[in-house]
């Protein structure tokens, strides 16, 4: 029942799930809810620059921009096709992947969570041969539902396990495009403590890694939601070569540089809400 409720979901106008995702985001806002309040905190480490009222008006803003991606997501991963990639008015950069691709070599697509990034994967799974890694879901239903929309226009699918570490190398050998989320908490003892925003943060150093190996062109890509539901903007542009450096720290502090300057452009489409900094160096007070 909760699967056919879904799918039901992703037959609704986008107008309508935007419209709910306003009201989610408005409603968890009112209620001063967990999502709010790590929203808030993670402005004040990060944004610091900015005033309360600031804070506080960006911080709604992007509790409903993330309502929105949740709920269009499901029409995205289950929506009729060609309207889902026709929800793409345009790209720009394009041609540094196209670039990329042509010399033979596979692409390093950094993603992180700004606009909508399930609209990245499907559109370039649509073009272009394309692996990804993920996160599986703890309910396995939603698992496979999600997995089910991810994989709808071929791309590969793999987890973030030694097994899917060897499938993206293999997908970089085979010249595809490798999907990866750059600002996720890899775990205690998973990453490397480098600035994010100022704050020191654990960071994946797997990016790095696959880009020095390979020697593979690292591009990021994001989806800019345009306003009265009118559909995305493609952003794809090419990162700072220390990205690829040999040193992990250094290349893990020039990936989080990049992303920083990125969620400056559309702040309020970030995903203030995931608890990005929990786990803290020894010593360090929780941020939550």
């Amino acid at each position: 029942m909760r699967e056919v409720l879904l799918l039901l979901l992703a037959r609704l106008p986008l107008p309508v799930l935007h419209m709910a995702g306003w009201l989610g985001g408005q409603l968890l806002w009112s209620l001063r809810s967990r999502p709010a309040a790590i929203a808030l905190r993670n402005l004040a480490a990060c944004l610091p620059e900015l005033n309360p009222a600031a804070r506080r008006r960006l911080a709604r803003r992007s509790l409903i921009a993330s309502a929105r991606t949740l709920l269009e997501s499901f029409r995205l991963w289950h929506g009729p096709a060609s309207r889902v990639i026709g929800l793409v008015r345009r790209t720009e950069g394009e041609q540094w992947l196209c670039t990329a691709l042509a010399k033979q070599r596979g692409v390093l697509l950094l993603v992180p969570h700004l606009g909508n990034w399930e609209m990245v994967g499907l559109y370039c799974s649509y073009h272009y041969p394309m692996t990804s890694l993920y996160r599986t879901q703890r309910t396995p239903w939603l698992d496979q539902l999600i997995l089910r929309g991810r994989q709808r226009f071929g791309a590969e699918l793999v987890t973030t396990t030694t097994r899917g570490v060897r499938a993206a190398v293999r997908a970089l050998k085979q010249r595809r495009i490798l999907g990866i989320l750059p600002d996720q908490n890899p775990g205690a003892g998973a990453g490397v403590v480098v600035p994010f925003f100022g704050v020191r943060t654990n960071t994946p150093v797997l990016p790095a890694r696959l880009a020095h190996q390979h020697a593979s062109p690292v591009l990021c890509a994001w989806a800019e939601r345009l306003p009265h539901s009118r559909g995305f903007v493609l952003h794809f542009e090419p990162l700072d070569n220390a990205i690829a450096g040999a040193d992990p720290e250094q290349a893990a502090a020039a990936m989080n540089r990049e992303l920083e300057r990125l969620i400056r452009q559309k702040p309020e489409q970030y995903w203030w809400s995931h608890p990005r900094f929990r786990y803290r160096p020894e010593g360090e007070k929780s941020i939550y």
